[in-house]
């Protein structure tokens, strides 16, 4: 007999029934094992069965809805502008023979800045005043001619024509006078021009001039600029959505406006910190800028320190009103569905979860302020919101801040 694959080892009977018992030996210990785990799975499921079904309480702490009294502020963007600018420009032409401050340095009202060459002004003065002299010395002469005249011209002494020219010479003789007495003063007022003084009390910035420089009356470009920093004014935006929105509030009750707390303003700095002193807000305008959408309000504050410079960005905090039935529940109560609508879950008289679709005013300090979803005496869940869903059974367990 041949192999049927060349090399292929060929198994007798001899072969296969000296292996026969350890086979059997190996089936009888998987019959074993598997007897065994059938015991075990019937004993699990008698034990499952026998077991009651588990009805644990979650518990979650609440706060119960109650109305406050609030306290509603809005922060409106704003810069700061000096409260008083004064441009120091030339009244006469001339050479500047003096600067008499230093750049950044404070300055009185009054105070001679600059000192314009007064020599020709001078000299043109006493011009004047001398010319003043000679055409007031004219008129005694001219008067007392019309004078003579008058009581001559009515006995025919002299012809009324030569009374017309002495009554003719006394009106010029006045008029030059008149005319003379102009000039002096135009000739005063331009050398009362030459030191050029500051208007107003502030901080002078950099000259743009240096002594010798020629000058011309009313240039275009101010020689230096002073500045009054205290009180100092800040220039408010507010939107006109935002005011319609208040003038709605007010008509409907909602909101009632304290007058004199109204008028108080507290200011945040770029840094975030805030301004001690308080403002006052002066007025707001009336006109809406089309470009922005937004009204411009002006308040003043003090500035002694000379904290606020004109142009730095700040923030203020106004008051817009007083809320007396303000529903207002914890941020950590308050969380997002899938639209970001406001959601909270809310325990109902059977201590059941429902959750409510909240609208929300604004943030006052770590609570929201709640406009629709809530009213007084709901329950809110603050704590253990991760462990329970609409529907669900809980255990109250109210949390500081909450009453049952």
């Amino acid at each position: 007999m041949h192999d049927v694959f060349p090399g292929a080892k060929v198994h007798t009977a001899r072969d296969y029934s000296s292996r026969r018992p350890r086979l059997d030996s190996v089936k009888r210990q998987l019959d074993w094992w598997a007897a065994l785990g059938l015991l075990a799975v019937i004993a699990s499921a008698a034990a499952c069965k026998s077991a009651p079904p588990s009805k644990a309480i979650v518990e979650v702490g609440t706060v119960t809805i109650r109305a406050e009294r609030a306290i509603l502020t809005t922060e409106l963007p704003g810069r700061t502008s000096a409260f008083l600018v004064a441009e120091i420009r030339p009244q006469v032409n001339g050479i500047i023979q003096k600067r008499l401050f230093e750049e950044g340095s404070d300055v009185k009202a009054g105070r001679t800045l600059y000192q314009i060459d007064p020599a020709p002004y001078k000299a043109a003065f006493d011009q004047a005043v001398a010319a003043l002299a000679v055409a007031e010395a004219k008129v005694p002469s001219a008067r007392s001619r019309v004078e003579r005249y008058k009581d001559l011209v009515a006995i025919h002494a002299v012809g009324e024509q030569d009374y017309d020219d002495a009554v003719a010479a006394l009106g010029t003789a006045e008029a030059g006078t008149a005319s003379a007495r102009a000039a002096a003063e135009n000739a005063r007022i331009n050398l009362e021009y030459t030191p050029i003084k500051s208007p107003i009390s502030g901080r002078i910035g950099r000259s743009s001039v240096t002594v010798g420089a020629l000058v011309n009356a009313y240039q275009g470009n101010p020689l230096a600029v002073v500045q009054q920093l205290d009180p100092i004014y800040v220039d408010l935006v507010q939107s006109s959505a935002e005011i319609l929105r208040l003038r709605r509030n007010m008509e409907s009750g909602r909101l009632k406006q304290d007058k004199e707390a109204w008028s108080k303003v507290k200011l945040l700095l770029e840094d975030g910190t805030s301004y001690p002193p308080e403002g006052t807000l002066q007025f707001r305008d009336i006109t809406v800028d089309p470009s922005t959408g937004s009204v411009t309000l002006r308040a003043v504050f003090p500035n002694p320190d000379n904290v606020l410079l004109p142009g730095m960005f700040v923030r203020a905090v106004v008051e817009e009103g007083v809320n007396d039935q303000a529903l207002l529940v914890s941020q950590q109560g308050v969380s997002r569905d899938t639209k970001g609508n406001p959601v909270a879950m809310v325990v109902n008289e059977k201590d059941t979860v429902e959750q409510r679709l909240l609208e929300v005013d604004r943030a006052i300090g770590d609570k929201w302020l709640v406009t629709r979803g809530l009213a007084v005496g709901d329950r809110v869940i603050v704590e253990g919101l991760q462990r329970v869903r609409p529907g669900a059974s809980v255990k109250v367990v109210p949390v500081d801040g909450g009453t049952e």
